[in-house]
């Protein structure tokens, strides 16, 4: 228990600072569109990436020195083009960013981007295979239980985040209110890929 703990708190603590994958669980669950889909692709893809951490694959990666800079200048590409469209909608948007006038996306076009979000982040790879399986280590015999506490964080995380955006829908029934959520999105986006390149 007290290694499934450990890693439940540490999960948590990794996951819960704002970033582009929050940002768009968040923007999904205000929008009340393929939210189950959405958090679950996102609990999956941390239950993979800790289950690598957690065997040893850090170390594997680390040695693939090529890998880095690839995830890193495609995550920063990706984060960078969110962030101008992010931005494009918060100056010229109109009453159409009302959430029962936006036009749905479909459940691909969103599952596409929420892949790129997870995957193409080097700050994921960092978190989940990198510092959770550093970290498991500490915990030799119980490594299992540690990654099935830092799964469950992630899994409590995102729904809550998704299904609990719901509570400020009132709050995101003026335009302006999604006006400035996508400034506010394109501004963390657009620091979070300098920081990459950084």
């Amino acid at each position: 228990m007290t290694a499934y703990l450990a890693g439940l708190f540490l999960g948590f603590s990794l996951i819960i600072a704002i970033g582009a994958q929050n940002a768009f669980v968040l923007r999904q669950g205000l929008r009340r569109e393929h939210v189950f889909a959405v958090c679950l692709v996102c609990s999956l893809s941390d239950a993979v990436l800790i289950a690598c951490g957690v065997s040893g694959l850090g170390f594997i990666t680390q040695r693939l020195r090529w890998l880095e800079p690839v995830m890193r200048y495609g995550g920063a590409a990706f984060l960078f083009a969110y962030s101008v469209r992010s931005a494009m909608a918060a100056l010229w948007s109109d009453g159409s960013l009302l959430p029962s006038a936006v036009a749905a996306s479909t459940l691909r076009a969103t599952l596409v981007t929420c892949f790129a979000f997870t995957w193409l982040n080097p700050h994921v790879y960092l978190d989940t295979v990198m510092l959770l399986g550093s970290v498991s280590t500490q915990y030799a015999g119980q490594r299992l239980s540690f990654a099935l506490g830092a799964m469950t964080a992630s899994f409590l995380f995102f729904f809550a985040l998704g299904y609990g955006a719901r509570f400020l829908r009132p709050l995101f029934a003026k335009a302006a209110s999604w006006r400035v959520l996508d400034a506010a999105v394109a501004i963390v986006m657009a620091i979070i890929g300098l920081n990459l390149l950084i």
